[in-house]
Formats: structure tokens, C-alpha cells, sequence
């Protein structure tokens, strides 16, 4: 197990591929899936940490939830994972779960603030 670096004592959020072909797809697929107690998608409250797309078009989303006692802990990796795997040329899809760091308020887009009447 290798340690991860740190930043102000918060383990760094593995960045994403953003530069292969899908992943635009796979973050409007992320963008599917809703947290069933707030009005705002996924991915715009900042619960995807990570989508890293490998050359061969594998797919893994390193997500987390608002809080660890979400009712629908169980269910929303599923859900993500099946909004990405219907996203064509995609060849598998992996969907970990983590709460390390912690999510937070500021991880949400500003879109999503102003949804929720944060600003």
C-alpha cells in the first residue's frame, strides 16, 4: 500500500482523464443519476471524485456520497455503473466508493449552489 500525498492533512483526489474521447459521455451519464434527498445530479454535487478512463475504454468512477448513512448507499454505485455502461464504446465499468476526504459543500458546482439557493 503506497501513501498517498497530502494536502493540509486531505489525501489528494485522484484527477480524472479529461482529455480521452468519453469522457464527456461518462459525465453526462454521471449527470443521470440523482442523490434522492437533494434536487441536484450527482455529478454536479461534486460526489464523482474521480473518472479515469483507461486506452482500452475501461471506465473507473471513484465516488462518495453526502453523507456514509445515505439511504441509498447501496444502490447508487449501481446506478452510476449502469448510466456508464450504456454509453457506447465503453468496455467495463467499476464504480468504487469512498469518504476519503469527506464530502463537503464546496465540492458542489456552482450550478448546484444556485439550485439549492446556496448563492
Amino acid at each position: 500500500m503506497q501513501m498517498q500525498d497530502q494536502i493540509e492533512g486531505a489525501p489528494l483526489i485522484k484527477p480524472s482523464t479529461t482529455d480521452h474521447p468519453l469522457y464527456e459521455a461518462v459525465t453526462d451519464a454521471c449527470r443521470t443519476v440523482f442523490d434522492p434527498e437533494i434536487p441536484v445530479n450527482i455529478f454536479d454535487l461534486g460526489l464523482i471524485y474521480t473518472i479515469d478512463i483507461s486506452p482500452e475504454n475501461a471506465v473507473e468512477v471513484i465516488m462518495t456520497l453526502t453523507a456514509p448513512g445515505c439511504p441509498v448507499a447501496g444502490e447508487m454505485p449501481d446506478w452510476v455503473g449502469s448510466a456508464v455502461e450504456s454509453i457506447p464504446g465503453v468496455k467495463q465499468v467499476q464504480v468504487n466508493m469512498t469518504f476519503d476526504p469527506p464530502w463537503g459543500m464546496e465540492m458542489m458546482s456552482d450550478e448546484a449552489r444556485l439550485e439549492l439557493g446556496f448563492m
